[in-house]
């Protein structure tokens, strides 16, 4: 049974039976629901009821297929028209991959087709329609298929009726130059098979993540709670208020809490496909709301969820791109991925390792670089081509790139700009004369370059790393990219899949990331429920906080991070200790952990797990540059959905409601 309501009267009909009886009935219940005329009634059945498909599409290509009676459901395609006797139009598959076509004629054989021909002739392309014909063999053309919708060559329809289930509108016009804004994302979805097979590649990808976790490693799908409590893990929540005055819920930024208390919970090995939320400061390929891949285990370490992790990323790999990736991956610590790349998330198909080279340099061209006392000066070799370029074509280019927007940040970086140098063997001492001999020797054997290179000086703080990247790690991505745009080189190609370890357990905190907005100018770097990797760490929290390494790794696709995890505090009085004295996090802060606390004090086992960012994968193993591209209904870049306008705002019956009220912006 279904049900189609009109008003508030629901008419129930049995669409699985055909014939006069159930017509009588939808009469009946029609009558009931006080419809407005008989014509209302008339035009409103045909489109609720059809015949059901006796084919796929997709299956008629075989040429054997015998010459039957047939009843197919897709949508109209553009109609050509022989004659005003004779049309031909292709009718597309429900998922818009294939294609049969359709004969409709005005003398077709017993009359059949002369109603249907002129309903044809009414309907608009786009149309979801119910085809019934007979099937018939067809000499296969030399027709090439319809851009990206594979077309059945061998078999074609002779039209004996067609039903319009709900016609497309005449005034959305559909060319194959036609971009839909966001707005109607319906339409982007419907008219871009490169969106319509993102969306199903996922969808694929995730049935394999399930199956890898729960058949080859025993893991347990565990739904975790989406109405939670607002608690300083280190980024902003959206808060969801209730009708309990001063009351509210926040929505998870993961399930990072609720997988630990699973763990002191039995739960050996926990994952779900879970929706996280928050609320950071809009950039260009953030999500407010996103998909994480989020798993756990307990009595383990890091070393046996990265091997789980190897296990599933190589498995999707290979089915679904058909690629093999090393076994193992290739691992690096934070210190020495800071150090060679500047970046914690290097993209190591690019080469460009980074020296540190203050020694080398004389002090004249240190002062010419930075004016700041004590700075490390580090330097990088940029390649245009595989071996000599122009010295001219180089200059070009990077006096190019320095006048853009693109190169005003590293123009302007407070600790001085880049010291740009052309490796030209018809200058003294190639190009490198403000090296000095020794100086210009000593660089020539660490970096051998060839004539138009380009050697890259930068100077920065003398201090330990934190963060993401450092200065000549950001002008190293800047300088490959713009070389990629201008044609000068060919983008990278493959997957380098790489493991971040090591990571400070604590970095300083500020302004802009409060952290867990503790009194000690720290925050964590991951969150502060990660262990210290050693007992030496262990002591460091007792002596020196901001020296000890978290037992925490990232995984890093191509310049990606496609997702972060750690091995656990499973010890309450280690957690507490943590929060109260490194942290130096308010009492009523540390309360609000306290369901965590009294989880691990039960005799929570060692756990450790990871998530990776299900959507960024997706996008990585795709080629896409935007996550956008792989999600069906995203956000905006000012997290708005365009099409059905939310956020919306809030009115003067919701604010009573939920003991709201909009503060003036003097207060």
């Amino acid at each position: 049974m279904s049900s189609v309501e009109f008003g508030t009267v629901i008419v129930q009909a049995n669409w699985t039976t055909t014939g006069n009886y159930v017509e009588r009935r939808f009469q009946k219940a029609a009558q009931k629901a006080n419809f407005r005329s008989a014509q209302t009634r008339a035009e409103l059945w045909p489109f609720l009821s059809f015949s059901p498909a006796t084919h796929e599409i997709r299956n008629l290509q075989r040429p054997d297929f015998p010459r039957q009676e047939v009843v197919l459901h897709g949508y109209l395609g553009s109609r050509t028209d022989l004659s005003k006797n004779l049309y031909f139009v292709p009718l597309l598959s429900k998922d818009l991959r294939h294609s049969i076509q359709i004969v409709s004629s005005a003398k077709s054989v017993g009359g059949r087709g002369h109603l249907a021909h002129q309903k044809l002739k009414d309907l608009s392309s786009n149309t979801p329609v119910v085809v019934k014909g007979l099937l018939k063999v067809r000499v296969p053309a030399a027709s090439k298929d319809l851009g990206d919708i594979e077309k059945i060559k061998t078999q074609e329809v002779e039209l004996w009726d067609v039903q319009n289930l709900n016609e497309f509108p005449k005034d959305i016009i559909v060319t194959p130059e036609t971009v839909f804004p966001p707005e109607q994302r319906h339409l982007q979805i419907r008219q871009d098979k490169k969106l319509r097979d993102a969306l199903a590649f996922r969808s694929k990808s995730a049935a394999i993540c399930r199956d890898v976790l729960s058949n080859d490693f025993g893991f347990t799908e565990v739904e975790t709670p989406v109405l939670f409590k607002s608690t300083p893990e280190g980024a902003r929540e959206f808060i969801v208020p209730t009708r309990q005055r001063g009351m509210a819920y926040a929505l998870p930024q993961s399930p990072q809490q609720f997988k630990q208390i699973l763990m002191a919970s039995g739960i050996s090995k926990y994952y779900q496909l879970a929706r996280c939320f928050r609320d950071e400061d809009h950039r260009a390929d953030r999500q407010p709301e996103f998909t994480q891949l989020d798993l756990e285990m307990s009595f383990a370490s890091g070393e046996d969820v990265m091997a789980c992790i190897e296990s599933l990323v190589r498995r999707l790999w290979e089915d679904m791109l058909e690629i093999k990736l090393p076994s193992p991956f290739l691992r690096m610590t934070y210190h020495q991925a800071m150090s060679k790349f500047g970046s914690d998330k290097p993209d190591i198909r690019l080469g460009m390792p980074i020296h540190r080279v203050g020694h080398l340099l004389p002090d004249g061209l240190i002062r010419m670089v930075t004016q700041r006392e004590d700075p490390i000066l580090e330097v990088m070799l940029f390649q245009l081509g595989a071996n000599d370029s122009d010295p001219g074509t180089t200059r070009r280019f990077i006096n190019s790139f320095l006048d853009s927007p693109e190169g005003s940040p590293f123009n302007n970086n407070k600790y001085g700009g880049p010291g740009i140098f052309v490796y030209n063997t018809k200058e003294p001492l190639q190009g490198l004369a403000p090296f000095g001999f020794e100086a210009a020797e000593e660089i020539e054997k660490l970096l051998d370059p060839n004539p138009g290179d380009l050697i890259v000086l930068q100077a920065r703080k003398n201090q330990d790393f934190h963060g993401g990247s450092t200065m000549i790690g950001n002008l190293r991505l800047a300088l490959h990219k713009a070389a990629v745009v201008q044609g000068l080189i060919s983008a990278p190609k493959g997957f380098e899949p790489l493991w971040i370890t090591d990571f400070p357990l604590f970095s300083p905190s500020s302004a802009s990331e409060p952290g867990q907005g503790g009194a000690a100018g720290l925050a964590s770097t991951h969150h502060p429920f990660t262990s210290p990797k050693s007992a030496e760490d262990v002591d460091r929290l007792l002596s020196n906080p901001s020296k000890v390494i978290g037992e925490h790794y990232d995984l890093v696709m191509n310049g990606v991070e496609l997702g972060g995890g750690s091995r656990r505090i499973h010890n309450a009085e280690m957690q507490r200790y943590i929060m109260e004295e490194v942290l130096k996090m308010p009492p009523k802060r540390i309360e609000e952990f306290s369901h965590l606390l009294e989880a691990l004090r039960a005799g929570c086992p060692p756990h450790a797990g990871i998530a990776l960012g299900f959507d960024r994968l997706i996008a990585v193993m795709l080629g896409r540059d935007s996550v956008r591209d792989v999600i069906a209904f995203p956000k905006s870049g000012k997290g708005e959905d365009m099409m059905v306008k939310s956020p919306s705002r809030l009115t003067e019956d919701i604010l009573k409601t939920y003991h709201l009220r909009i503060r003036k912006e003097e207060e």
